[in-house]
């Protein structure tokens, strides 16, 4: 398996939480950006009781549902995202993040359960509460 974006993301969440600002130097920033938006927003449906099982209920759902691409005006940093061009890009930009998002919420029930935990770890959600550049997906 090779190291991919959502790897990267998911291991700078925690650190990258904590900034109040943040240099765009390409799309691989943008797409940083919008996979660290959805981890907290996925991190927020979690409670500290919830079973693995449920969890990946909880998040596919939340992957699949509503599916915010950064040219809709309602995301939170809408201006820092160049604007699509036509109805076909927008829906292809929809379709590509709705698999980030799914593998996102897939592989973050895999880190926050790992070891085959019953419950989710303490160290994962206490980031419920930190917002990336004082921004969320919610």
């Amino acid at each position: 398996m090779t190291y991919d974006a959502v790897d990267e993301a998911l291991e700078l969440f925690r650190p990258n939480s904590f900034f109040k600002n943040f240099e765009i130097k390409g799309n691989g920033d943008r797409l940083l950006i919008y996979i660290i938006l959805f981890i907290s927003q996925s991190l927020n449906k979690l409670k500290p009781t919830m079973a693995a099982g449920e969890a990946t209920k909880q998040l596919y759902t939340l992957a699949v549902s509503q599916v915010v691409i950064p040219a809709d005006v309602n995301f939170p940093l809408h201006s820092m995202y160049p604007g699509v061009a036509d109805k076909l890009e927008s829906d292809m930009l929809r379709q590509y993040l709705l698999q980030v998002r799914q593998e996102v919420a897939t592989r973050l029930v895999a880190l926050v359960y790992a070891g085959g935990q019953a419950y989710p770890s303490k160290w994962w959600l206490c980031f419920q509460k930190r917002h990336f550049m004082g921004k969320s997906m919610n």
